[in-house]
């Protein structure tokens, strides 16, 4: 029995691995991320959602969001943008949604938020794709907040929905009425404090930041088609399939694919010590990224040789992969895992596992 247990066990292993081996669509948009520079609250700020402190003031918006796919998309129908504050406490996010139909539903936490219109925030503060919040809120200021392990591309149980983050605060004001149709509304706009701590057990960097550290971070708006049936917002129904016409997903830095779990599209914030006031701090943009994104063009390619091959490799003239020999890469690989790596200095190299884990190594000389 105990030997029966055994095979299962491994079979098992071998079926996930397989499942989570499959081709994943490539980001149909040039790799450009957008980025910003938080700067620094010089006073204590009242997570309520008004967003009237003088440092919110002084701090800049980010780009009007976009479709989730880019410019092959409509623009969105309604105009949304974010900006960001942090203190030795807390990294501060601020959203402001035009809405002419306030509507919410959803009031227990952690609800599926996104079956609501939301508002959601993305943060992977180490920038290896794994191991990253996921924070969701509605009008009500319900919130969802959980922790992916992997993206959903690499892993069956990628999401930890128990998990909760201590000390989150949040807040919403509504600019005109909620759940009231006949008037026209302006907007809600949305605060959020995520306490330091909340990232201690998925990163070992600087907390808080240092000085021109950088984030990866996206922000997606979800909204849904509606009308008023009953005197009440509901979502308008595809005749051919009875079911509600699919959600918009507008971002701040475009997926290039329906799929926000793809961490390595997300945009870039650089912390200051500055306060907002100062306009003057530069964006510094760190060509390690290039290599790194020549990896995860190579993490697409393997996962497209295994699908046709049912096993990695470690010839690079058999991967679909632009500019092959730009980079001295190394590559070990067996059936069901690879490991690639790009040298970058004689100390460092920045190295990529089969699920999809991108991180730089630092080597003692």
């Amino acid at each position: 029995m105990q030997k029966y247990n055994l095979y299962a066990f491994v079979f098992l292993l071998i079926l996930n691995s397989l499942a989570y081996c499959q081709t994943i669509p490539r980001p149909q948009v040039e790799f450009n991320p957008r980025y910003y520079i938080v700067h620094r609250a010089e006073e204590k700020i009242t997570v309520d959602g008004a967003l009237n402190e003088k440092s919110w003031r002084a701090a800049e918006w980010t780009e009007d969001f976009i479709d989730i796919e880019g410019d092959i998309r409509p623009a969105p129908r309604f105009r949304t943008r974010a900006k960001m504050l942090w203190d030795d406490e807390y990294f501060y996010v601020a959203a402001e949604l035009q809405e002419p139909d306030i509507w919410a539903t959803l009031t227990n936490r952690d609800d599926i938020i996104f079956y609501d219109n939301d508002f959601e925030i993305f943060i992977d503060p180490d920038g290896d794709t794994h191991r990253y919040l996921e924070f969701e809120m509605n009008a009500f200021n319900t919130v969802w907040d959980l922790l992916l392990i992997k993206p959903y591309r690499d892993t069956e149980k990628a999401a930890l929905h128990g998990y909760d983050i201590k000390g989150l605060k949040s807040g919403v004001r509504i600019y005109g009425t909620i759940n009231k149709p006949g008037d026209i509304d302006s907007c809600w706009t949305v605060e959020v404090a995520f306490p330091w701590s909340a990232f201690e057990e998925i990163t070992d960097i600087n907390l808080p930041p240092q000085d021109g550290d950088k984030w990866r971070i996206n922000f997606s708006r979800v909204e849904w088609r509606t009308t008023v049936k009953d005197n009440r917002y509901a979502k308008i129904i595809n005749p051919e399939t009875g079911k509600p016409y699919p959600e918009d997903n507008w971002v701040w830095t475009p997926q290039g694919v329906v799929n926000m779990h793809y961490p390595e599209m997300w945009g870039f914030v650089q912390f200051t010590t500055n306060t907002a006031y100062n306009k003057n701090i530069d964006f510094k943009y760190d060509d390690v990224e290039e290599v790194k994104w020549f990896l995860r063009q190579l993490y697409y390619a393997q996962r497209e040789y295994y699908e046709r091959n049912k096993r990695y490799t470690d010839d690079l003239t058999l991967l679909d992969l632009p500019e092959t020999n730009k980079y001295e890469t190394t590559v070990e690989a067996t059936a069901n895992l690879y490991e690639a790596e790009v040298k970058i200095n004689e100390r460092s190299s920045v190295r990529i596992t089969q699920d999809g884990l991108i991180k730089i190594i630092n080597r003692d000389l």
